[in-house]
């Protein structure tokens, strides 16, 4: 069954969610996965040290459709100031939303106390989430881990603090910092988190199709599931499908309009770089057992490739 979730005026329309990836989740691939069902779009993560000056393409990492709405710009940083500056900056583009990485486990970020890294400081969590509700006209949300490591789980401490400083949302990544992807997602934390606040929880982690963010709901009483790396390829995992029992037409008609709008937003030379890794999360499939994918990604422009016109 359904749960509601009401992000400001916004009453959120579904309950699976893309989750913003560092390096997939540009403008394409969310206006793709919203209108396949994702019921919220999230930016790829910004550095709020990129925001003063414009810094690595931010122009397009911080474009976003009309379409894509609700729309919410995630940032990471571990400056307050600094945080506190670039979403106000970002503001003036008119987001849905402003998300705060406190998940991020790659050791350039959380290891100099950004993302998972602010796990560590709980004060500073709030001081931060407290100013951002001063100072712009929107709701605050916020991403999480279980902690730093297992020793140091303080995800209800983490959660009440972002409740009471005002924020709207809290998105939980079922592990902690130094847990690796093949570790299993600890679905009963996002339980007791559920148990602990009144705001609404996303869940994230482990979901792999749409009976799993059925079965995620189900369990842990989260008012909706975040997905990632199993939506690379897989778009249809927000229009209640499985790919494998998807034709091969159709997964080639999605692939070619991901591709094209690519192209429509990053011109063709580039798109045939970063389309590749899309390329081949699309053909590992069974659909597609006889193409050398790693032949096809190899090429300068895989998509002039004989399959894409047959």
């Amino acid at each position: 069954m359904e749960s509601k979730i009401k992000l400001g005026s916004h009453q959120i329309d579904g309950n699976f969610i893309l989750a913003p990836m560092d390096g997939f989740t540009d403008q394409p691939f969310r206006w793709l996965c919203r209108h396949m069902g994702s019921s919220l779009i999230i930016s790829e993560f910004i550095n709020v040290l990129d925001v003063p000056d414009n810094l690595n393409d931010l122009y397009r990492r911080a474009s976003f459709s009309q379409s894509e709405r609700p729309f919410g710009f995630q940032l990471y940083g571990s400056n307050p100031e600094l945080i506190i500056q670039a979403a106000v900056a970002l503001n003036k583009k008119g987001p849905d939303f402003i998300d705060l990485n406190l998940g991020c486990s790659v050791r350039r970020i959380a290891g100099r106390g950004a993302g998972a890294g602010l796990l560590r400081n709980p004060e500073k969590i709030r001081d931060i989430i407290s100013e951002l509700i001063r100072v712009i006209n929107i709701p605050v949300t916020a991403k999480i881990r279980l902690g730093w490591n297992e020793e140091t789980q303080n995800y209800i401490h983490i959660a009440n603090i972002i409740e009471k400083a005002g924020a709207s949302l809290i998105t939980v990544h079922a592990r902690t910092r130094n847990q690796s992807w093949n570790e299993p997602a600890n679905w009963t934390a996002i339980h007791e988190i559920v148990k602990a606040v009144s705001i609404p929880v996303i869940g994230n982690g482990d979901i792999h199709s749409f009976v799993d963010g059925n079965k995620m709901m189900a369990t842990t009483g989260c008012n909706g599931v975040m997905i990632g790396r199993s939506a690379i390829g897989n778009p249809w995992i927000f229009s209640k499908l499985e790919k494998g029992t998807l034709s091969r037409d159709e997964i080639l008609r999605v692939t070619v309009l991901h591709w094209q709008l690519m192209v429509g937003f990053y011109g063709a030379n580039k798109a045939s770089i970063l389309f590749k890794k899309h390329l081949k999360a699309y053909f590992s499939t069974p659909q597609f057992s006889d193409i050398n994918i790693k032949s096809l990604i190899s090429m300068r422009n895989p998509m002039q490739h004989e399959l894409f016109y047959s």
